[in-house]
């Protein structure tokens, strides 16, 4: 293989820090324009997945606040931030703070985000389930969330 094939063949592979399982380099800020912008720079499918994901949310929930926190995008109504939304090698979790408060609870238990928060994994937009995901971000919005006040 030549340097150049090489180089070609390499950066096909190489995914973004973000997509390694750990957090992205977006920096924490609160508002619309840094959750846009973090959603536009992942790479598809995951930037298709989180734009489903932020669209269902602004269309399900008046009022609604985002921030990047942890290299993800966090979503809020009132006090507190209520689910989170980040991408990973091969998929986005959306997590539900106080998810086990939900019913159904969401099947999968992320590491490292607390005991009582629970999610679901898309590999594509063809699994979001839009209408059990709306009722889940409807519901968790009624439970308390983390981080007190978002400013």
């Amino acid at each position: 293989m030549t340097g150049k094939e090489k180089a070609s063949h390499e950066s096909t592979f190489e995914l973004r820090e973000a997509m390694t399982g750990r957090a992205s380099p977006a920096k924490a800020a609160v508002g619309d324009k840094p959750v846009f912008e973090y959603i536009a720079s992942l790479p598809q499918p995951q930037r298709g997945i989180a734009e489903a994901v932020d669209a269902l949310a602004a269309r399900t929930l008046p009022n609604l606040e985002r921030s990047v926190k942890w290299g993800m995008a966090y979503y809020g109504v009132g006090d507190g931030w209520c689910f989170s939304c980040g991408a990973f090698a091969g998929h986005v979790k959306l997590m539900f703070i106080n998810g086990t408060a939900l019913d159904p609870v969401p099947p999968v238990t992320p590491i490292g985000m607390g005991k009582a928060t629970r999610g679901v994994e898309f590999a594509s937009v063809d699994d979001i389930d839009e209408w059990q995901i709306a009722d889940w971000m409807r519901l968790v919005t009624s439970v308390p969330g983390v981080g007190g006040t978002k400013k």
